[in-house]
């Protein structure tokens, strides 16, 4: 599948913007309270560590999935 990029360059920017927290200035990485709501629903494994990445639990990689398509396929 191909992915629109100007769709999920708009769509990071809109993320940004709801993260926003002094005068424009965002994080770089993703809300953890956002991640610890996908951990808590079983699409992630557990966000907390060292590790800069997670997995996407079986049930979390088809909805992203899906949830890609629906955004941003072209």
């Amino acid at each position: 599948m191909e992915y629109d990029d100007q769709k999920i360059a708009e769509a990071v920017l809109a993320l940004l913007g709801v993260f926003e927290f002094e005068n424009s200035r965002v994080w770089k990485r993703i809300d953890f309270g956002v991640m610890d709501e996908l951990f808590e629903k079983g699409y992630i494994s557990d966000p907390k560590g060292k590790s800069e990445s997670v997995y996407l639990t079986q049930e979390g990689m088809q909805l992203a999935k899906q949830l890609a398509a629906k955004h941003f396929s072209s």
